[in-house]
C-alpha cells in the first residue's frame, strides 16, 4: 500500500515530492499497532535524510492507508533506511578481498578438497 501511494504522487512534501522510493520492508508488529517501513531512495541518495523526511509525513500516510484501506485504526508507521544493500556489498567485497579469496582457493573446482591429493573422495587406505 506504502509503495502505491508513493507511485501516486499524493505526497506533497517538497522533500519527497521528486523522490522515488523503494520500500523494500514493513514489519508490522503482533498486535498491529506499530509498523515498521524500511526504504532507500531509487537510483540512490540519503537513505537517513528519505526515512526522516518520510518519519515527518507519516501521520498524512497513515491516514491514507487507514482510509484507502477502510481500516478503523491504523499502525503507526516508523520509516528506517534499509541498510542491508550496504551490507551486502560489504560482505561482495569481503568475498573478494585476497585474504578470502586465497582462503577460498584452497578447496579446488574438481571437486577434489584440500587433502585430497589424488581424487579419491572415500578416503580409504590403498
Amino acid at each position: 500500500m506504502l509503495a502505491e501511494l508513493f507511485v501516486e504522487g499524493r505526497l506533497h512534501d517538497p522533500e519527497l515530492a521528486d523522490l522515488r522510493i523503494t520500500v523494500t520492508e514493513v514489519k508490522v508488529s503482533p498486535d498491529l499497532k506499530n509498523a515498521s517501513a524500511f526504504v532507500v531512495p531509487f537510483g540512490g541518495g540519503d537513505p537517513e535524510a528519505l526515512a526522516q523526511s518520510l518519519n515527518h509525513a507519516a501521520p498524512f500516510l497513515r491516514g491514507e492507508i487507514a482510509h484507502a484501506l477502510k481500516l478503523r485504526f491504523a499502525p503507526q508507521i516508523r520509516f528506517h533506511p534499509d541498510k542491508s544493500f550496504d551490507r551486502a556489498q560489504r560482505l561482495d567485497q569481503l568475498f573478494h578481498s585476497p585474504e578470502i579469496a586465497r582462503d577460498l582457493g584452497e578447496t579446488k573446482d574438481d571437486g577434489r578438497g584440500p587433502n585430497d591429493q589424488d581424487g579419491d573422495d572415500e578416503g580409504g587406505e590403498r
